[in-house]
């Protein structure tokens, strides 16, 4: 992939954001130019950007403005970031589902295949969902839809509800489907940008390229 200068890459964006635009802070996101080990773009580099990480959490809830939120739960490791920012705006409780082997206290698990194929590990502590507790699902990213299976499992099988899942994209796979189909769900692509999103391309990364 070819290389791109970060500090020059739409500063005229970055200074005057088109708030008025659904989504704009998306073509904040930078490209992935570490090759197919990697994940095919960085979202966190709107997370840099205030007024975007703002209008990002703002649209990821407007679906559940009217919704009983009781605790907002984060996916390890970047669904933390958005969760995080989520519970402090809902000013509700967070909670960590994490990777094996990263919490020291008594925990329920589940196996389950991410993104990349590789199988894995997830875990929860016991003692923070109750039964009927109302959990919004937060993750950074859907793509084959693994990883935010194992979560619902995780919250469901304690006896929790999920209210709803809130991602910046659910992908058009077939574990993304799955997830629109039986959850409430909130996503920031508007439906004009869905087929570049599913095609692993954006047209903003040409921004990137030559700026």
């Amino acid at each position: 992939m070819p290389g791109y200068n970060l500090s020059n890459v739409q500063l005229d964006l970055l200074k005057s954001p088109d708030k008025e635009n659904h989504g704009w802070y998306l073509s904040l996101m930078a490209p992935n130019e570490k090759g197919p080990s990697y994940a095919w773009l960085d979202p966190s580099r709107l997370y840099c950007h205030q007024q975007a990480l703002q209008d990002c959490i703002e649209d990821l809830l407007q679906p559940f403005k009217t919704d009983q939120i009781d605790l907002v739960a984060g996916i390890d490791a970047m669904g933390f970031i958005l969760g995080a920012a989520i519970a402090t705006r809902l000013e509700r409780g967070f909670l960590a589902i994490r990777k094996a082997g990263h919490l020291c206290v008594k925990t329920y698990s589940q196996s389950y295949v991410d993104y990349s194929g590789k199988e894995k590990i997830m875990e929860v502590r016991t003692d923070a969902i109750k039964p009927g507790v109302r959990v919004l699902l937060v993750d950074q990213w859907i793509e084959t839809g693994g990883t935010m299976r194992a979560a619902i499992k995780l919250v469901e099988e304690q006896g929790g509800v999920v209210a709803g899942v809130a991602t910046i994209c659910i992908e058009d796979s077939d574990g993304g489907r799955w997830v629109r189909e039986n959850y409430k769900c909130s996503d920031c692509v508007p439906e004009d940008l869905r087929s570049q999103f599913n095609g692993h391309f954006l047209k903003s990364f040409n921004e990137f390229y030559n700026p």
